[in-house]
């Protein structure tokens, strides 16, 4: 039986992202309640360890390393990025003390929202294309004939697939955020 898109790719989009959200206050409102502000303090060097983690993912994609299997990767990436990214907005809590960080906050999660767009897209886009192929071949068309009939979706899935040129530079001004928010608390808390 085939998912409609709802239940298939809107629906658990947007359970992951409730549940960011909700964790998050969660995480927070934890933390304050039991006198515990400090640990959330601290929640963004881990966090932030978590998400530098689930880059082995892209360096293997662009066969920088060679070794790990792609799809445990990809899987790892997924994971480590939503539970590094919880930790990072516990840790920004509700609090405004500056805007270095806040900037370095609103860029991750546009981050991650752009990674969780893409991917739940995309898979559906092929999903799509693919479908399409095999209803055209159960009809009897000639392979000539079928790749005719879905060019212009497979047009647009290559176009789709290139949703990581926006994503990447997404990621790029995060990690210059965060990295400024980082220098920063190395200085004012002298660090170094």
């Amino acid at each position: 039986m085939k998912s409609s898109l709802w239940r298939g790719h809107v629906l658990p989009f947007t359970v992951l992202l409730g549940l960011l959200a909700a964790a998050t206050l969660a995480g927070d409102y934890l933390l304050h309640r039991l006198d515990l502000v400090w640990v959330g303090r601290y929640l963004g060097i881990p966090g932030t360890l978590l998400i530098i983690g689930s880059l082995y993912y892209s360096a293997r994609k662009r066969k920088w390393v060679s070794t790990g299997d792609p799809k445990s990767l990809l899987k790892m990436h997924e994971f480590g990025t939503w539970l590094g990214s919880l930790m990072v907005l516990i840790h920004a809590g509700i609090h405004f003390n500056a805007i270095l960080p806040w900037l370095a906050t609103v860029a991750m999660g546009v981050n991650v929202i752009s990674g969780l767009v893409g991917k739940m897209l995309l898979h559906q886009s092929r999903q799509h294309v693919q479908g399409e192929r095999e209803r055209f071949q159960l009809r009897g068309l000639s392979k000539t004939e079928v790749e005719q009939a879905v060019f212009w979706d497979a047009v647009a899935l290559g176009a789709m697939a290139q949703w990581r040129k926006v994503h990447i530079p997404i990621f790029i001004v995060f990690s210059v955020l965060a990295l400024g928010h980082i220098v920063s608390i190395f200085l004012f808390w002298g660090w170094v």
